[in-house]
């Protein structure tokens, strides 16, 4: 689905990357430790289940097999919640109110046989479920999201990862209102019973975990396609979907193609089921869910067409697709044992669609998005109070840990034993693991074992990447020896998290340049490569170069091959010179970063201290060279021609301070623009043909190359450029074009940002995921009353709380990419986003749980902008009957 050390329960103080909970004010609340894992009292070979819909309420009856696991005899204890039990029979006799008990959310039966079947019958409702988990209704229809702990919303059950049954499920509803229906597996039966009413029996011939579970209901509409495998069978595709997006789906349907084949060749996995469903729904807490055959979507990953989707959303759509497809191995066919081995498929997956991406698009572009985003969001997480290693150690809400760190630095941590073992040693890893565990459910450490038995390696430090957390951080010293001939490299590092963390097992590729540009052939182990790579395991350690006639420049971790920080003594000299030289494409764009970075962050400095800011010329005219380089992907220009965002820069700072990173980041934009202006326009009018929209990688890398463009010449207010973005904006035939043309215009209060405002709701009123961009572009606007603007958005009768897509597009667009407005001075907008949280929490907990983390930061800034998110984190503790998941967030924050 599109985050060690020993903890001791009474001694929190020593815990690493997690907070005692009690000491935090919440013992009221259970704790869950990975220490404390006991498999189940019982095992439950199969289950039978029958849904009958309707308006009111929804029956669910159960016929579940239980067998004792081993010779511990304990009482059956199952999770359930908002449910009213209406039967309870165990092999065909009624419970006696006295052999069972209803304490919170478990149903406990004290005495059962070793082996037998229970019959249940409970009564839900699902049309008043806003938590979009369990059985909930979205549009009319019926759908299910059952991950992580959603499953005990729709039936008493063992609602945990290792507990494995094959499923059998019966759907019956009205006719006329749910003609569709669907469950996981093979269609086996239909019909109907009675005049209204009909029936569909659903068969999973797989074993899977109830979080795998999935049921929809509804008035859909189907693209149909085929896959032939390589084994020769043919697989029937089905996106089911609204009819009125019906004619968005063939870019999803394409998607999956190119998923299932790609997995077929890269990693010889072939899919296993006659068919292969996805359903798109509107209301859904995650991006997609990979249910067993029937996949529920959020219709953001789904829908796709020119006029209404970006280059960046058909890019978005083909790698969701792709993830949860690639799930049907890494994760259903094995599975987690429990909850805190998440990233092993999490993080596993996350790397196999990367790889997908990157050979449907470009390798390059797509190591650097992957890096941005980790160091955005996942650095930042390291650095506050949710930091937790890739595997957790404890847990109150599971869904706060489907966070960053499981995610993008577990798929990392899956790329070092790539980048180790080398591509064919990661598949013989991948194939040994599967061969043992196919239809298990298993541990980070049996995927370890794998990846270390099939290629004879020793990866037992590489288990510190599970157990610790924070972000390492490398510091590099440089020492050259004339007369030898040598380079001696110091590498040392320093966990991010704890000083007495164990040194890690890290992978650190580098390459060594002439100053005239050339790559130099070296020795460090005797023999001569053009790039090396070194294996950092202890604190420190000395490499050294030889066979080298002058000092050479130093290329660093390319392609960021380890997720670290790196700290060296390189100086902005060497690094427009890796700018413009560098064979690495990642370590380029990284070295004009840094040296934007460290010019934006000294004149930061200049602008608190009274002085007058200063541009320096190295850095103009490095970026010139990259200006004019024909030789490069557009894309890849395109990126490197970009400043790092404020939310890059206010993580390189001590004491954050937006307000005046913002001011210096708009200035060096206006420099830049004013010095190029004329090549600027010139190399804008040559993109700007009017070619029909393609989405194909040459057509994208220019839109963007030239949207890219028409940003950094719209970015002084002038309006000539003003009026370039609003001819744009008219003119464009595609989404990608007309979006990119309403951000340059969204900054500047003035009559082109009116217009395009009123004129981009007029045209696409009443298209939800683009009305989602109209909210989320406002929201970002960097002019002087966009804060207002959010305010007056929150009232609009198009905004809504309860629909996830929607108040992320207003609020977290705002509070984690519009940071100078979030963090004005007088705190309003704390308070204002404090409001909408408590309201979001009594809906949909999850949610709410992702808007708190906005305040995670809150230690780093100023102590005025301190207290007061202190005063509104205090204010949303305090209320009644918040959530786990919100208080979870809270309270650690505030610890």
């Amino acid at each position: 689905m599109s985050a060690h050390i020993e903890l001791f329960r009474d001694k929190p103080h020593l815990i690493s990357g997690s907070i005692g909970l009690s000491v935090l004010g919440m013992s009221e609340i259970r704790e869950v430790f990975r220490k404390d894992y006991r498999a189940p009292a019982y095992l439950c070979p199969d289950l039978r289940l029958e849904f009958r819909l309707s308006e009111e309420e929804t029956e669910v009856e159960a016929w579940i097999r239980f067998e004792r696991n081993g010779e511990r005899v304990a009482p059956l204890v199952l999770d359930g919640e908002e449910l009213e039990l209406r039967l309870l029979e165990i092999d065909g006799s009624p419970v006696a109110k006295d052999d069972y008990r209803i304490e919170g959310n478990q149903l406990k039966v004290d005495k059962v046989p070793r082996s037998f079947e229970m019959h249940t019958v409970v009564a839900i409702k699902p049309q008043e479920n806003l938590t979009l988990s369990g059985l909930y209704k979205s549009s009319g229809n019926f759908c299910t999201q059952c991950e992580a702990e959603g499953f005990r919303r729709i039936t008493y059950f063992l609602d945990r990862p290792d507990v494995v049954a094959r499923y059998s499920v019966k759907l019956i509803a009205e006719k006329a209102r749910y003609p569709v229906l669907l469950a996981n597996g093979n269609r086996i039966d239909q019909g109907e019973t009675g005049e209204d009413y009909h029936y569909a029996v659903w068969e999973d011939p797989f074993p899977k975990p109830s979080y795998l579970f999935a049921a929809v209901a509804g008035k859909l509409r189907c693209n149909r396609g085929h896959y032939t495998t390589r084994s020769g069978r043919d697989i029937d595709l089905e996106i089911w979907v609204n009819e009125e997006d019906l004619d968005k789906t063939d870019h999803a349907l394409e998607s999956l193609k190119e998923s299932m084949r790609w997995d077929e060749e890269v990693f010889g996995l072939e899919y296993d089921l006659d068919i292969y469903m996805i359903v798109a729904v509107p209301d859904f807490n995650m991006g997609a869910m990979e249910n067993k055959g029937l996949n529920i979507f959020n219709t953001k990953y789904v829908l796709a067409k020119p006029e209404t989707a970006t280059d960046a959303d058909f890019e978005a759509v083909e790698g969701v697709i792709a993830h949860e497809y690639f799930h049907n191995w890494t994760g259903n066919r094995v599975t987690c044992r429990d909850w805190f081995q998440l990233t092993l498929k999490e993080g596993l997956t996350v790397f196999r669609d990367e790889q997908f991406t990157a050979d449907m698009t470009s390798k390059s572009v797509k190591r650097i998005q992957d890096v941005r985003n980790l160091r955005f969001g996942q650095f930042a997480e390291d650095a506050g109070p949710m930091s937790h290693p890739i595997r957790p150690e404890s847990y109150v809400a599971m869904d706060n840990f489907y966070s960053s760190t499981v995610y993008r630095k577990g798929s990392e941590v899956v790329r070092m034993y790539n980048t180790l073992l080398g591509t064919d040693g990661f598949r013989k890893g991948m194939d040994l693991y599967f061969d043992r565990h196919d239809g298990q459910a298993v541990t980070c450490d049996d995927f370890r074992a794998a990846m270390a038995d099939a290629n004879g390696a020793d990866l037992n430090q590489f288990e510190r990447w599970y157990d610790q957390n924070g972000t390492p951080e490398i510091t590099i010293t440089e020492r050259y020896h004339a007369e030898t001939g040598k380079l001696d490299l110091e590498l040392e590092q320093k966990s991010g998290a704890r000083p007495d963390h164990a040194p890690f097992h890290i992978p650190i590729r580098v390459a060594l340049f002439s100053d005239h540009g050339s790559q130099l052939e070296c020795s460090v182990t005797g023999e001569k490569r053009r790039e090396h790579l070194l294996e950092l395991r202890e604190r420190k350690e000395v490499y050294s170069f030889t066979g080298l006639a002058k000092r050479p420049i130093v290329s660093a971790l390319r392609g960021f091959s380890a997720p670290v920080k790196l700290k060296g003594s390189q100086s902005r000299r060497e690094l427009a010179f890796l700018m413009g030289a560098d064979t690495d494409d990642f370590n380029r764009w990284d070295s004009g970063q840094r040296l934007a970075k460290a010019l934006i962050l000294e004149n930061v400095k200049r602008l608190t201290d009274g002085e007058d800011m200063q541009v320096d010329p190295l850095f103009l005219d490095a970026y010139e060279t990259m200006l004019r380089d024909q030789s490069i992907d557009p894309k890849f220009k395109g990126l490197a021609l970009q400043l790092p965002t404020v939310g890059e820069l206010l993580n390189d700072m001590a004491v954050m301070d937006p307000f005046s990173v913002q001011v210096v980041r708009r200035s060096l934009l206006r420099d830049i623009s004013a010095k190029f202006r004329e090549q600027l326009k010139e190399m804008y009018s040559e993109l700007n043909t009017e070619k029909p929209y393609r989405y194909e990688k040459s057509d994208v890398n220019r839109r963007y190359l030239k949207n890219t463009i028409l940003a950094i010449l719209s970015s002084a207010g002038e309006e000539a450029m003003l009026d370039l973005a609003w001819r744009q904006f008219e003119s464009a035939d595609n989404m990608t074009d007309q979006q990119a043309a309403f951000a340059c215009l969204k900054h500047h209060s003035n009559r082109y940002r009116d217009e395009s405002v009123s004129a981009f709701y007029r045209q696409w009123e009443g298209e939800a995921l683009v009305i989602d961009k109209w909210f989320a572009e406002q929201a970002t606007s960097e002019a002087d009353d966009s804060f207002e603007r959010v305010k007056s958005l929150s009232d609009h009768p198009d905004f809504s709380l309860s629909n996830p897509n929607r108040a992320f597009a207003l609020l977290v667009s705002f509070c984690r990419s519009n940071l100078a407005a979030f963090h004005r001075e007088d705190g309003e907008a704390y308070s204002f986003l404090a409001d909408k949280l408590i309201e979001i929490d009594r809906l949909n907990p999850q949610s709410a749980a992702k808007v708190a983390l906005a305040f995670n930061q809150w230690k780093r800034f100023d102590r005025a902008r301190q207290d007061l998110m202190k005063e509104q984190l205090l204010r949303i503790e305090a209320q009644k009957n918040l959530s786990k998941d919100t208080r979870e967030i809270v309270t650690r924050a505030l610890a």
